[in-house]
């Protein structure tokens, strides 16, 4: 997938995947990230992936927060949704900020989009204050994951000559730790920490994600290369419903947390 096409999400997309994900998918892993960050107590921290401000939201409380995103529609939605913290569109290959500028880099849930890792972990340690840390979370193997396991099956239902690859190949295409480790070594970071969570996340209905996923991030794009969008977001959230059931659903949600230290 090219880095630069994150620039296009459309301006649906940001509200698409803040109501029908965000609370049920990545808010609990939100809370977990915050939690350690402010066990660092930094007082200068930089996002890198912001997105709609999952994450931002809750580490705005603790420190000056500047959240930043490749995307222009994804840091114009969350500038409104956390006004707390400062926005700023940025490419985390070339950050625009001064060397030693932060305390703490954070990451939910974005590392997996950036080509050349080992580059983008150089910038984020270029930009810490020495002594400062980058903390940033993956997801496990998409069968690791309750939600996005059926998702992949139900996309597999309704593509069966050419099933979209987003969901495998890149949210959960960067679990295995050994890889990130290796990049963050060849990005100049060592000290390297790293605990597996599995933590349960709740949505009002199997339909619901599947809109979120197939409305509000890139595999929206692979399903209009395919077919009509409507029929196809239709029959993909039947297919989860059939697995996951009718009405409000649970899922176990397996993510690698990295906490790294800039010695």
């Amino acid at each position: 997938m090219d880095h630069d096409a994150d620039r296009l999400w459309r301006a649906s997309m940001p509200e698409a995947y803040d109501h029908r994900l965000a609370a049920a998918v990545f808010r609990p892993f939100a809370v977990d990230l915050a939690e350690r960050a402010t066990r660092l107590r930094p007082r200068r921290v930089l996002e890198i992936a912001a997105g709609t401000g999952v994450l931002t939201r809750e580490l705005a409380p603790h420190a000056t927060v500047v959240a930043t995103d490749l995307s222009d529609a994804m840091v114009e939605y969350g500038a409104r949704q956390v006004p707390g913290a400062q926005w700023r569109q940025a490419d985390a290959r070339r950050l625009p900020f001064a060397d030693g500028q932060f305390d703490l880099v954070a990451c939910q849930f974005g590392v997996m989009f950036l080509p050349g890792k080992p580059a983008a972990y150089a910038e984020m340690r270029r930009v810490l204050a020495p002594g400062g840390h980058l903390l940033f979370n993956t997801w496990g193997e998409v069968g690791e994951h309750g939600f996005a396991r059926p998702l992949a099956n139900a996309l597999a239902d309704v593509f069966p000559e050419n099933p979209p690859q987003f969901v495998t190949a890149i949210p959960h295409g960067y679990h295995d730790p050994g890889a990130v480790r290796a990049d963050l070594r060849a990005g100049g970071l060592g000290a390297v920490s790293a605990e597996t969570v599995t933590l349960e996340g709740r949505a009002d209905s199997a339909a619901a994600i599947a809109t979120g996923f197939c409305t509000g991030t890139p595999l929206r794009a692979e399903i209009e290369a395919r077919a009509e969008p409507a029929e196809s977001v239709a029959a993909v959230a039947e297919h989860m419903t059939a697995e996951l059931g009718e009405g409000p659903v649970t899922a176990r949600m397996t993510a690698h947390v990295f906490q790294v230290s800039r010695s």
